[in-house]
């Protein structure tokens, strides 16, 4: 889908200048407890299933529609693993514009669907074990893939 029509307005008012921006991230694993990670078309580092949280959208339903738009998976996201944010999580597109996002990390089961690896949004898709993470764009705390995570949600403090 790309940009929403939300964020394309607030662009054209403020250009590149920072803006926060609530985002959802989900952490999918195959059935060898591998993490799914998309390249998107014209990049050259993997990353996490992720995408902007839109205007009257649960984070909830922000997971599940971002992982059926990136990866044609249908999942139901089954806990919250961390919520990050901060100058840590400030980026700085191609084009120029820089957003500080506020990540909530969803592990996600697989509930249907068919993947597909070269699709609008992503030109390729992958599992990787836990302890072979590709090189990524987005710099997550290393807990978000441990498979044998605590049961409350981790923070930074």
């Amino acid at each position: 889908m790309g940009m929403s029509e939300y964020y394309k307005n607030l662009r054209e008012k403020i250009g590149n200048q920072l803006i926060f921006m609530p985002s959802v991230v989900g952490i999918i694993r195959n059935e060898n407890k591998e993490i799914l990670f998309g390249r998107k078309h014209n990049e050259e580092n993997w990353g996490l299933i992720a995408g902007a949280i839109e205007l009257s959208e649960t984070p909830a339903q922000a997971i599940i529609r971002e992982v059926q738009e990136e990866t044609g998976l249908i999942i139901l996201p089954e806990r919250i693993i961390g919520v990050y944010g901060g100058e840590g999580g400030r980026f700085t597109y191609s084009n120029g514009h820089q957003v500080e996002y506020l990540s909530i990390v969803f592990d996600c089961k697989i509930i249907g669907g068919e993947l597909n690896p070269d699709n609008e949004e992503m030109k390729e898709l992958k599992y990787f074990s836990e302890f072979q993470i590709p090189s990524i764009t987005n710099n997550y705390p290393k807990y978000i893939f441990n498979s044998h995570q605590q049961e409350r949600a981790d923070f930074e403090v």
